[in-house]
């Protein structure tokens, strides 16, 4: 289930709140019981040392696909 975060205008508090995306959009109150909250933006990190093949495959000469002259001629 998606967590969402949230940030008291009252008390400046930030909160967490799980729940299906259908209610993404639903107002939330914050733990101290305060209605005005806004919806913060999350950004999501996507890590990893593996790098992308290059196109073609790696092959300077490119192959595969129209593209790469496999099918046009």
């Amino acid at each position: 289930m998606p967590r969402y975060e949230y940030r008291c205008r009252s008390c400046g508090d930030t909160f967490e709140v799980n729940r299906p995306m259908a209610q993404s959009s639903d107002p939330a109150n914050c733990p101290a019981g305060h209605e005005d909250t806004v919806k913060l933006l999350s950004a999501v990190a996507v890590g990893g040392t593996k790098s992308a093949p290059a196109p073609g495959g790696g092959n300077p000469g490119g192959g595969g696909g129209c593209c790469g002259g496999g099918c046009c001629g």
